[in-house]
């Protein structure tokens, strides 16, 4: 059912943050004697600013999130045609966010090459899109940062940071090493994130099944709790297959070798 131009003008003044409702702005236009086109002058401006503020907070978000930009991995180019299975949908619905408003955690796991990257980082466009915070990092990224952490003493800092998106991503499990105190670390941040309230979920990526991630965090005991957590209310999607990367490879062979020697031809008289 379309808007009137009163419901129009209330809905962006809610996002501009101004105090003003269709029947207060309808009562205006009366007191005034306002025409049509004077009230869709009012609703035009309106709509405009709320608008560019929409698209100054996206740009905003994605810069936060450390998502690419220049060329953003997006679920409008990610080419579903190349994956085969009864279960493409369930990865096609994804673009709804129903996900991270249901508080379902993601783990895209597969060897390298097959998309898992892309459909992580396109969720998060996506949250950012909506107006939802996202973060991205990689699991190198993550450990560093816990080591840097607690060196300096500021593990609540770090922690908070991470805890803060609606959307957290962590790409790329099982490529490096987490030492127990970085275990412990991570469990604290997905402890944490266990029990945040609002419109939140997590997405990890990664060649390894989450039942091998023990080979790379110290301290089984620390580390089955965080998986408790993690898989407690989770959807895993197994990417099998060739690696999509190269599809558009051109290999193009030359040999060298010596020029042969062309004797200068005699002339007779």
């Amino acid at each position: 059912m379309k808007e009137t131009i009163f419901e129009q003008v209330a809905s962006a003044a809610s996002v501009l943050k101004l105090d003003l409702s269709a029947e207060e702005f309808a009562l205006f236009a009366e007191d005034r004697e306002f025409s049509e086109a004077g009230m869709e002058a009012v609703q035009m401006l309106l709509g405009y600013l709320s608008e560019k503020k929409q698209q100054t907070t996206i740009q905003t978000l994605l810069k936060m999130s450390r998502l690419p930009t220049k060329a953003p991995k997006t679920f409008e180019n990610f080419d579903f045609s190349l994956l085969k299975g009864k279960d493409v949908e369930r990865l096609k619905v994804l673009s709804s966010l129903n996900a991270i408003y249901s508080h379902r955690n993601l783990a895209f796991i597969g060897p390298a090459g097959t998309g898992k990257t892309h459909l992580a980082q396109a969720f998060g466009y996506a949250c950012c899109q909506h107006g939802l915070k996202t973060y991205f990092i990689k699991a190198s990224e993550l450990r560093d940062r816990f080591t840097a952490a607690r060196r300096s003493g500021k593990t609540d800092s770090c922690l908070n940071g991470l805890v803060r998106p609606s959307c957290l991503i962590i790409d790329e499990i099982g490529h490096c090493a987490f030492d127990k105190e970085n275990t412990r670390l991570f469990f604290d941040l997905i402890d944490r994130r266990y029990n945040k309230e609002g419109s939140f979920n997590m997405i990890f990526t990664s060649n390894k099944n989450p039942a091998l991630w023990r080979e790379d965090f110290e301290e089984d005991a620390t580390l089955l709790c965080t998986l408790d957590r993690i898989f407690d209310d989770a959807t895993v999607f197994k990417l099998r297959g060739e690696s999509f990367r190269g599809k558009k490879l051109e290999t193009v062979s030359l040999q060298t070798g010596r020029v042969p020697t062309v004797e200068p031809a005699v002339t007779k008289e």
